[in-house]
């Protein structure tokens, strides 16, 4: 099975012109825009919250997080391999 051809491409798209329309293409079209949109203002946002925290300290500094410092029984350990 090779790849399809222009051809192939062209007659999926005419099937799925005649299926749904335009107008509703459009509209998936503009919907699908607008997420893509609000996804990357949020990971844009979130990483500007996050950033100005974490990057006041280096990593090697910052504590554990909160659930690891509620949490008596966790163990911080370095494992190391053998030779």
């Amino acid at each position: 099975m090779g790849s399809f051809s222009i051809w192939h491409w062209l007659i999926v798209l005419l099937v799925v012109v005649l299926i749904f329309g335009t107008k509703k293409l459009r509209n998936i079209g503009a919907d699908l825009g607008g997420a893509v949109k609000g996804f990357k203002d949020g990971m844009k946002s979130g990483s500007e919250a996050a950033g100005g925290s974490a990057e006041a300290t280096p990593p090697s500094q910052q504590v554990g997080t909160t659930a690891q410092r509620s949490n008596a029984d966790t163990v911080d350990v370095e494992a190391k391999t053998k030779n």
